[in-house]
């Protein structure tokens, strides 16, 4: 059962990343990553599967890639019952689209981010991992909100997976530590 919260630690980097954008839209990119940078907090639950109901809880901190790529680089852990998973990610832009990886990647127990596209408010992230196909999608519902749903592709459909509701964490940005 560990095991297949590997996923979550995906999914949760993929949040603060971003995607494919030619030069002109490196601003955008950038704005983007620097908007999601920061501590989040916050539920998910596993809505398809043989884990399906499963519930859990992240605490996340990511940060903008240092140098002139856009990006970010994730770390933090997630709690289901007693078990905490650590959970990292880097994800960064190279030409036209990012790529990266959840923690060490699909040569390990991760996944890699084999494609991207960002937008104002939503990062849409290619996924991989082996024979496993999918997407991560980050919206920022308002500065304080963000929401990520990790789909598989099933045949020739995006089959949600898990869902995530992230909040900022309410004392980092009474402390004043928050942009």
């Amino acid at each position: 059962m560990f095991s297949k919260f590997r996923i979550i630690p995906l999914c949760l980097a993929a949040i603060a990343l971003s995607s494919a954008a030619p030069s002109h839209a490196r601003d955008r990119d950038t704005v983007f990553f620097e908007s999601v940078a920061g501590e989040w907090k916050g539920p998910g639950e596993i809505v398809a599967g043989k884990y399906k109901g499963t519930k859990f809880v992240c605490n996340l901190s990511g940060d903008p890639v240092d140098g002139k790529a856009a990006g970010i680089s994730l770390d933090g852990y997630c709690r289901v019952g007693v078990f905490n998973q650590k959970m990292s990610a880097l994800i960064t832009r190279k030409g036209k689209t990012y790529t990266g990886k959840f923690l060490d990647g699909s040569a390990g127990e991760g996944l890699d981010i084999v494609s991207g596209k960002v937008t104002r408010d939503r990062a849409i992230m290619g996924i991989n991992r082996k024979t496993l196909d999918g997407a991560m999608i980050a919206r920022l519902h308002d500065e304080q909100t963000m929401n990520v749903t990790i789909s598989v592709k099933v045949g020739t459909e995006m089959v949600p997976v898990i869902g995530m509701t992230l909040k900022r964490d309410a004392r980092k940005l009474a402390s004043g530590l928050l942009r």
